[in-house]
């Protein structure tokens, strides 16, 4: 009998730099959201019936989150691990489609929401020490861990602005680097197993995938992406079939096939 996959080890990441990344890739949105027209504004998106003016609120909404919950008491015990954040999202979804449409609904100019959410960030957020528990909607979170899904959420809903807009968000290397990893660590997750190799250059490797164990001198089960397509994969964005169409997706070996495991997110 063979054993059973091996639980993969938590990535841990560099709080410093975290907290750098999602100031800077909200300063992107930031920059790219000011001077919107309502004809802009009122722009469809790939979300739903969420037009642009209701994507940018939930960006804003994304990082207040965690001024809001550092003015409530902490909670009293670690209940969400970083690595199991992704599949905790879906449940919550239902609320953040209305807070989205709440403040949507207020009509304020987007420059005047991001530079509110900016000033709370920096008097409540930027002082909180690293392992300060917070409530977030999925459960209690330390708050440096929170933040790398603030990365997560940023750099998905930039590229989701961007498609809208048809203009360029630039992202952060390292709020990408956090997002292309958390996302390739919930695969291996969800599909645990040493089978297949996926690779997504210059930030992540991850064995998946049940199977014989994908070693030197075996014939190999290899994913290769990037990260751009990588988080429109894990995420809904878009499918493995039309990744694999594109020559956006190359995969080799006859497990290499992630469509059954795919999206970990959304």
């Amino acid at each position: 009998m063979s054993a059973a996959p091996r639980k993969p080890r938590a990535r841990r990441y560099d709080s410093a730099k975290t907290r750098a990344a999602v100031l800077a890739q909200f300063q992107h949105v930031r920059e790219v959201t000011a001077g919107l027209s309502a004809e802009q504004l009122a722009l469809p998106t790939r979300l739903g019936d969420w037009t642009v003016r209701e994507l940018v609120s939930h960006i804003a909404i994304i990082l207040d989150h965690v001024s809001d919950t550092l003015e409530k008491p902490a909670p009293p015990k670690l209940e969400v691990p970083v690595q199991e954040w992704p599949f905790a999202t879906r449940a919550i979804a239902g609320r953040v489609d209305e807070l989205a449409h709440e403040m949507a609904d207020r009509g304020a100019a987007p420059t005047e929401i991001f530079d509110q959410v900016a000033e709370r960030f920096d008097r409540i957020v930027v002082p909180a020490p690293d392992d300060r528990l917070l409530a977030s909607r999925v459960g209690a979170m330390r708050l440096d861990d929170f933040l790398v899904t603030r990365c997560v959420e940023l750099v998905v809903h930039s590229d989701d602005l961007a498609a809208a807009l048809g203009v360029h968000v630039p992202f952060d290397r390292q709020a990408l680097a956090n997002c292309t990893r958390m996302l390739a660590d919930a695969l291996a997750l969800k599909a645990p197993g040493g089978s297949v190799e996926v690779r997504v250059p210059p930030f992540a490797v991850v064995q998946c995938v049940e199977g014989p164990k994908h070693t030197r001198g075996t014939p190999p089960n290899v994913v290769e992406t990037d990260p751009v397509t990588w988080l429109r994969l894990a995420t809904g964005r878009t499918d493995w079939a039309a990744a694999l169409d594109e020559a956006a997706v190359s995969a080799s070996g006859e497990r290499a096939d992630l469509s059954a495991h795919l999206p970990v997110m959304g």
